[in-house]
């Protein structure tokens, strides 16, 4: 157990943020709830874009559909208006509906002329399916252990098997959440971008790890081997000036982070990416001036495309590294990685 950095192995060229987390972008903190009860594995996870009202202060906000094998809620206002009021939750599959409620009631609390003087508001859910090592047919997850993972949010947080990672695989090994991220050096000024990511995707012949075909070495040495019908969630802040245009073009990168850890983008797998730019704030009331938007000129974003892969792509072994071993649903269990790589000594 650990992270990437622990094995002292560098993904990409940038230089990462103090954490080499999502949390690196100033104001953004990350919480969780984790349910560990027998043949109930699963838990929450909350992204919160800053510390004030969201919903009075939106930020520009993008999404991208690598592969639309998922459930995701709220994602439609999201690319039609170019903004996210709401913090974003992430659980698993079946129970997208109750995490919807909870952030519904939460922004109703904060916000009493919603419904009233002023429309209604749009919560963002990601889900992915975590059937094998949790028992998803309970709907497990309350309102509670939703606003509970708001309400302790903060800079710092697990990786691993927690939150909404515990009960996910991948690469057939225990998967679950991870984060990363990268510095943008421009003229201007050094901005940060950060990936927090639910991983429950891949098959283990296909990991790779910094250009090494880890998995085809482990795979003759394990009798499991899951087909890929999984999914990731991936969540990208970052507080580079960008247009919701220019966020969704970083956010189709996080494809070539994904492929350098053996993704093939499988039929069966929910590979979605919802991202926001903390530079500007958008007010929900309309006042008589003109709003003022501040934003990259399209030549310098190459720093942010090669930021979006490379955290990706780290994030992703991160949640591998960090995931601990779980026994869930009717006993099934996963080996984690570190475990493998210390049994097998494939890095030193």
């Amino acid at each position: 157990m650990g992270r990437l950095s622990d094995y002292h192995i560098q993904i990409g060229e940038l230089p990462t943020g103090e954490r080499n987390m999502i949390t690196d972008v100033k104001g953004v903190t990350v919480g969780h709830t984790t349910i560990r009860d027998g043949d109930v594995q699963t838990g929450v996870s909350a992204i919160l874009p800053h510390q004030g009202n969201l919903f009075q202060e939106k930020v520009m906000g993008a999404s991208y559909v690598i592969n639309g094998f998922g459930k995701t809620m709220g994602t439609v206002q999201v690319d039609e208006l170019g903004t996210i009021e709401t913090p974003i939750i992430l659980t698993n599959t079946l129970s997208i509906g109750t995490a919807a409620q909870a952030v519904i009631n939460y922004t109703l609390q904060n916000n009493k002329e919603i419904g009233r003087s002023t429309g209604t508001v749009n919560p963002i859910i990601g889900e992915c399916n975590d059937m094998i090592l949790n028992d998803i047919r309970k709907q497990s997850i309350t309102e509670k252990d939703v606003m509970d993972a708001v309400s302790n949010a903060s800079p710092y947080f697990e990786e691993g098997s927690v939150g909404a990672g515990r009960g996910m695989l991948c690469y057939s090994l225990k998967g679950g959440v991870g984060s990363s991220s990268r510095l943008i050096k421009l003229p201007h000024g050094t901005y940060t971008l950060g990936v927090y990511v639910v991983s429950n995707f891949g098959t283990l012949k296909d990991l790779t790890i910094n250009e090494r075909k880890i998995g085809q070495k482990l795979y003759p040495l394990l009798e499991q081997e899951d087909e890929d019908k999984g999914s990731i969630m991936l969540v990208t802040a970052t507080d580079l000036p960008l247009t919701e245009r220019q966020l969704k073009r970083v956010l189709k990168r996080s494809v070539t982070g994904l492929s350098r850890t053996g993704s093939i983008i499988s039929n069966g797998s929910g590979d979605i990416v919802i991202g926001f730019s903390t530079a500007t704030t958008i007010p929900h009331e309309r006042s008589e001036k003109l709003n003022k938007l501040s934003f990259i000129h399209e030549e310098e974003i190459d720093q942010a495309f090669r930021a979006m892969g490379e955290a990706a792509e780290e994030a992703v072994l991160n949640s591998l590294f960090s995931a601990t071993h779980i026994i869930g649903r009717n006993n099934q269990e996963r080996p984690t990685l570190s475990s493998l790589l210390r049994k097998y000594k494939l890095f030193d």
